[in-house]
């Protein structure tokens, strides 16, 4: 959980300091679209203009909708605490002892937690038996 939170905290940083980017599309001459920061100035990328794909990809994954979108991790995190079991195993506070695909789901962390870890594999402290 502490990792998970520090990858959140880490998108966080990224996406509040992207917060001045003014993500407007602006329709050019040749019908290009071009994205401009908030001084009107275009948004300089090293291999030219963005294809259609990666602009609507860069407008649809504005600083907001990552902000919302962490708060929402945090959320589901905080329902997917540790518990001690009386046995003294580490389980989900939330899954308890149900079963996922035929796996005990309950162990911590539970197999909502490692989803919400796996797209965060490549960087570095993941644990390949957090894989679910």
């Amino acid at each position: 959980m502490q990792w998970l939170g520090a990858q959140l905290d880490e998108d966080e940083r990224i996406a509040r300091a992207a917060g001045g980017i003014d993500w407007l599309r602006t329709e050019r001459p040749g019908e290009t679209v071009a994205i401009f920061d908030s001084n009107g100035e275009p948004v300089v990328y090293d291999e030219g203009w963005p294809s259609d794909g990666q602009q609507a990809h860069i407008v649809a994954h504005d600083p907001v909708r990552v902000l919302r979108e962490i708060e929402a991790k945090r959320r589901i995190m905080e329902c997917h605490e540790p518990w001690v079991a009386g046995n003294g195993d580490t389980i989900c506070g939330r899954c308890g002892r149900e079963h996922i695909d035929g796996r005990p789901g309950g162990h911590f962390p539970c197999q909502t937690l490692r989803l919400l870890a796996l797209p965060y594999a490549h960087r570095p402290g993941y644990r390949d038996e957090w894989r679910p």
